[in-house]
This record gives structure tokens, sequence and C-alpha cells, in this order.
């Protein structure tokens, strides 16, 4: 067969966690959609979690051109990956898993007679040493970043941030507003900046770190272009000030609804997709058909965050306090210490309002009719997830872009409340009050509206519609 008839073939190339992994299989499905061919590269790690919690293989199998690959992410398989430990993990994708990856590429194993060569390479942007693999073997490359657009702004502003002295912090007031982020000037304040910015001197290992890493994180000149999982109606300004940088920007989220709509043109169906990294527990969907309407707080932290036992004692306090219905994820790696005795106002409390599981279905959860708000970690596929179905939140964010997301929820989306820097029973207790009672019809209000305007740049003349076929068509001419 010739094969420059045949599709491009394009080696998709994610960070090795669950957020990034599951934004980049929705990507790979809407490129599979558009007859491409392609390569799914995912470390051993990840795929030994996926073939045990998710339908991965029988989903793709409906698209004859995706295949997965494997590679060593360099650690031994019970390292945790996760916690104070995640560093040890992106140390070891740059030391040791990118010489496995120039083999990959070199050594003529992704060839065969019924695809083309890797024609493009999409690898994570925090990646960016996957990007000098790549030039190296004279591929282009397009970036992509599954974090918020305003987060990618303040890791191009750090260097601005400490120039004009606002990092290290001077004093103990972290609610002092930050001038040196254009387009954030008014809202951000120090509490707002990821937290490894919470330095008073210099240097600082965990500044350094990210500092001796920036360039990877944006760089933007190596790429053919850079693709963003948000919208033009979610960060519009900061787009605006991102393209300076970056003029080459496909706008294609939230990827997760983006591809959902493409599937309703689809002749055949596909069961719903699952890529987490834990077995979903469905008995929740019964319960949830079982309450109100609105009338549950879904609480769920994510993949990553981990908290102690007193965290934990003071979350389930407040919630049953709160007199609200809840729904609550707790993975068994998401507490350092079980407690020894749970009281007996908590154990019935949860028995008459609440449901505990070890993970959920969240999509569908939070489109369920039950489900009135969402307490988050406001990692960035949460977040896009709660804003497509009109969910209001409370933010309690852990680490790296869900600091600055959480503000944007509350302050400039209006989406709902920013809880950081507080793990405290009676405020948690008076914030659940606030989102589920008191202000309900404010935050319901404000997050249809934020829905709307999501998913119209989906639809047909929509910015994410537009710039994902301008995606296709670029890379088709590569």
């Amino acid at each position: 067969m010739d094969q420059e008839t045949l599709p491009p073939h394009v080696l998709m190339f994610p960070l090795p966690l669950q957020g990034p992994v599951n934004a980049m299989l929705k990507l790979a499905e809407l490129l599979c959609l558009s007859g491409f061919h392609i390569t799914f590269l995912l470390t051993d790690h990840i795929h030994t979690q996926l073939l045990k919690y998710s339908n991965i293989h029988s989903r793709f199998n409906a698209y004859p051109g995706f295949r997965l690959e494997t590679i060593s992410d360099g650690l031994p398989e019970n390292h945790p990956r996760s916690g104070a430990e995640l560093m040890d993990l992106f140390n070891s994708l740059k030391i040791k898993t990118m010489i496995l990856f120039k083999d990959l590429l070199t050594s003529g194993k992704l060839n065969s007679d019924l695809r083309r060569p890797v024609t493009c390479v999409i690898a994570e942007g925090c990646m960016g040493y996957a990007c000098d693999v790549v030039n190296d073997v004279g591929l282009p490359v397009i970036y992509v970043r599954t974090f918020s657009a305003c987060c990618l702004w303040v890791f191009f502003c750090l260097p601005k941030l400490i120039e004009s002295g606002e990092i290290p912090f001077m004093g103990n007031d972290l609610d002092r507003q930050i001038k040196s982020i254009p387009g954030m000037e008014g809202f951000i304040r120090q509490r707002d900046l990821p937290m490894f910015c919470r330095t008073r001197n210099l240097p600082d290992p965990d500044l350094n770190h990210y500092l001796q890493n920036l360039p990877e994180i944006t760089e933007c000149s190596r790429a053919h272009g850079l693709i963003l999982n948000t919208s033009d109606a979610l960060e519009g300004p900061i787009l605006a000030q991102i393209h300076a940088f970056c003029p080459n920007l496909y706008t294609i989220g939230p990827l997760h609804s983006h591809l959902k709509y493409k599937l309703l043109g689809q002749p055949s169906s596909l069961p719903p997709s699952s890529n987490g990294m834990w077995k979903e527990d469905m008995s929740c969907i019964t319960w949830l058909d079982s309450q109100p309407p609105k009338s549950v707080l879904y609480v769920s932290f994510g993949s990553l965050a981990v908290m102690t036992k007193d965290q934990y004692m003071e979350f389930w306090h407040g919630l049953v306090n709160s007199g609200s219905r809840f729904l609550w994820v707790i993975r068994p790696d998401s507490v350092t210490t079980d407690p020894t005795e749970i009281p007996l106002e908590l154990s019935k409390g949860t028995e008459e309002r609440g449901y505990i599981v070890g993970w959920a279905p969240q999509v569908e959860v939070l489109a369920h009719r039950a489900v009135g708000g969402f307490l988050t970690h406001s990692g960035w596929n949460s977040t896009l997830e709660s804003v497509i179905e009109g969910v209001p939140m409370i933010c309690w964010p852990y680490f790296f872009d869900q600091q600055v997301n959480s503000r944007y929820v509350g302050e400039v989306w209006k989406l709902g409340l920013d809880m950081k820097d507080t793990c405290d029973r009676v405020i948690i207790e008076k914030t659940v009050r606030e989102l589920m009672e008191d202000r309900k019809d404010e935050f319901r209000k404000s997050a249809d509206e934020m829905a709307k305007f999501a998913k119209e740049c989906l639809m047909e003349g929509g910015s994410s519609y537009a710039n994902l076929e301008r995606l296709v068509k670029d890379i088709k001419s590569m």
C-alpha cells in the first residue's frame, strides 16, 4: 500500500498522571474520529492501572487506527507516585524514560505496512525534554497543556514576579494583591499563586525546581503549536496574553464535552468512557437516584491530594453539621492515617444524609439531577466538568494550578466559594450552607450562564469547534 495515501500517524505522550492521561485520551479519540492513526504512549504503571479499572481497550477497539504502546517510568512498581514523592516521578521521567523514548522513535518499532511512520508528536508541554528528543529525530511536535491557561500565564510571569520583588513574599498578609501579572491585576492575591511561590527567602529549593524547569513549561518556539484544554469563553482575556508568546494556539476544550458532542453525530454508540485509576463504585448512582433534585453536595479531592487524619475529621464534622446531603469520594490512599474511633454523631449523620465511596464516575455524578454542588480540589479536569454541567463549587485547592483555578471560580467566574488555606469544621459547615442554601440561586444562575457559554464554543461556529478543525487540517499538512 502506498503509505502517502494513509492517514497521518500521531504519537501522543501524556504526563503519566490521571488528569493529563484522561484529557489526552479524549483528544486521542477526537483525532481518531477525524480518521487519524494514533499511537498512545503510556507508562507501564499507568497502563496497569487502566487495565484494572477502566474500559480503555473495549472502548478504543472501535477505532482500528488506535494502538497503545508502553514505556517504563523508571520507578519500582510499589512507588506511590503521589504526595511528597511525586517529584521522584518527574525526575525519573527526565533521566531514565527519555532514553527509552528516543530509542522508541528511532528503532522502527512504531512502523508497519498498514500505517505511515510517525508524522507528528503531541506531548505534554511540561515534559520539555520530550520535545528535545522529538526535535533531535526531526519530527514536528505540538505541545498540549492539560492544566489551565490562567496557571500557565502565572508560570510565564514568574520571572517578572521575582524581578518586581513580589516573590519572595514580604510580611504575613497572604491577601496582598499581586500586581505583576498582566490581566490578573485587582483579583490575584499572594495566596492564589501556586504553593511553591510561598517562600520568604531566595534561593528556595521548591521554587528553584520550578524556575529550573520553567523553560520546559513555557517554551513554545520549538513547537508547531500549543493545544489547551480550555475555551475562549472561559479564559479569553488570559489567552490573549499567552497568544503574544505562543501565536499558534489551539483552544479546543472542554475536551470531555467536545468529544461527547462529536460522538452524537456518529452512527454507532460507544460505551461510556472510563479512564480512572481506581474502581468506580456505581452504587453511588443508585443512591443519588433516591435523593431530591439539587440536594446533594458531591465531595471529591481528585486523584493526588492527600489529607491528614485531622483534616479528614474536620471535613467530616463540617459536612455532617451542615445538614446537607453529601456524596463523598475517599480514595484508599487519600488519608495519611485512619482515625481510630468514629464519633457516633458522624456515623449517624452519614447514615442519614451521606454516602461514601472509594471512587465515583465523576462526569456521571456531576450530570445527575440530584447534585447541587461540588466540593473540589479545583483540578482543571474537575473544574471543567463542573462548569459544563452548571454545578456551583466550593474550592479547597491542593497544589500546582489549583490555587489559581479556585480564585477564578470564586472571584472571576462567580461560580462558587474559594475555601483555600483553611480546614476548620465551623468554616466548612458555614461554607456548605452558603453554597447549598443561602446563596444557591445566585450561584446556580451564574453556573447555568457559564455552562451555556462553554457549550456554545463546542458547537459549529464556536471557537473550540473551529480550532479543532484547524488542528486536524494542520496535522494533515505535516
